[in-house]
């Protein structure tokens, strides 16, 4: 039995009286038991890497994959180590520890704590990157197998882009159903925008460092994968501000009673442009991606630090 839940399909008329009448579909992976749609990936690489024999996972994120991470292993009867930056909030190593992760602190970056989770490897653990690995991306397209069973076809996918381990799912659950043509706009949030920069600049570019709040975007340089698939897939790179990221964060906590990341409010708040380029398209499928370390304190706090307004 998978590790992941189902998740709701749900249309959405406060998004579609914005674009003329248009349908937009929300997948709300937000609901996913690790509070994120990083669980359908991880979930199916744990299982499949402890069929192989795998005795502990090893995980080198502090955010949701190494929430998800720890979710799976719980799940699965094996421990977990997951390796943090120091940069890692007391929430986030909080939330690991709830999960029954063992937490270990290395370097300042998540660079150093994934070099670092490498290095203790053992014979019999199995090692979860955070979004480069194909039994993710394998695991991830199952969204929109729910999708097509609803019934429902997107026209356009719109998704947040950190590593490409998401859009990389989703293309392939996209080809999986036939629906090859079906264009995906991928959306980061300026100082977090790797992805738009490696294909304007047709090469991928690393960041120096990451500068936007949506950390959770936060991959400085996107994988080999994600970056091949601009070529042989209808992919629209768009780059949002930190303050509409955290406005549509804000917006949809009001109007839907769910808290999601930064991260995920880019792509909600790319959904919300009523005269931006999903205007062009029917039916709109959003991938509500999530993230469990989002607070209402937190998204308040950024929405005062940046002058957004309130919501209404």
């Amino acid at each position: 039995m998978a590790l992941h839940i189902a998740t709701p399909l749900l249309p959405l008329q406060a998004f579609a009286a914005r674009r003329h009448g248009a349908p937009v579909w929300l997948k709300m992976e937000a609901l996913q038991p690790s509070g994120s749609f990083k669980l359908r990936g991880i979930g199916h690489a744990c299982e499949t890497y402890a069929a192989r024999g795998a005795r502990r996972i090893v995980a080198s994120s502090g955010g949701n994959a190494g929430l998800a991470a720890a979710h799976a292993a719980r799940s699965l009867g094996l421990p977990a180590l997951v390796v943090v930056p120091e940069t890692s909030s007391e929430r986030t190593r909080a939330l690991l520890a709830r999960e029954g992760a063992d937490v270990l602190v290395h370097g300042l970056s998540f660079q150093e704590a994934n070099a670092h989770a490498q290095s203790l490897l053992g014979l019999d653990d199995a090692f979860i990157h955070p979004f480069d690995d194909p039994l993710l991306w394998e695991g991830h397209a199952s969204m929109i197998d729910e999708v097509a069973a609803s019934g429902v076809r997107p026209d356009a996918v719109v998704l947040a882009v950190g590593g490409g381990g998401l859009l990389s799912g989703v293309v392939a659950g996209l080809r999986r159903q036939g629906w090859n043509g079906v264009p995906v706009f991928a959306v980061e949030t300026n100082g977090a925008d790797s992805y738009a920069r490696s294909l304007a600049a047709g090469e991928r570019i690393e960041l120096p460092a990451i500068t936007s709040i949506a950390t959770s975007l936060g991959a400085r340089k996107v994988s080999e994968h994600a970056f091949a698939l601009a070529r042989s897939h209808p992919i629209a790179p768009v780059v949002v501000s930190d303050g509409e990221a955290v406005a549509a964060c804000l917006r949809f906590m009001d109007e839907h009673r769910v808290v999601v990341e930064p991260a995920c409010g880019a792509a909600l708040a790319l959904a919300w442009r009523a005269d931006g380029p999903l205007a062009a398209f029917g039916n709109v499928l959003v991938i509500v991606c999530g993230g469990a370390t989002a607070t209402v304190a937190q998204l308040q706090a950024w929405g005062a630090q940046l002058s957004v307004p309130a919501a209404g």
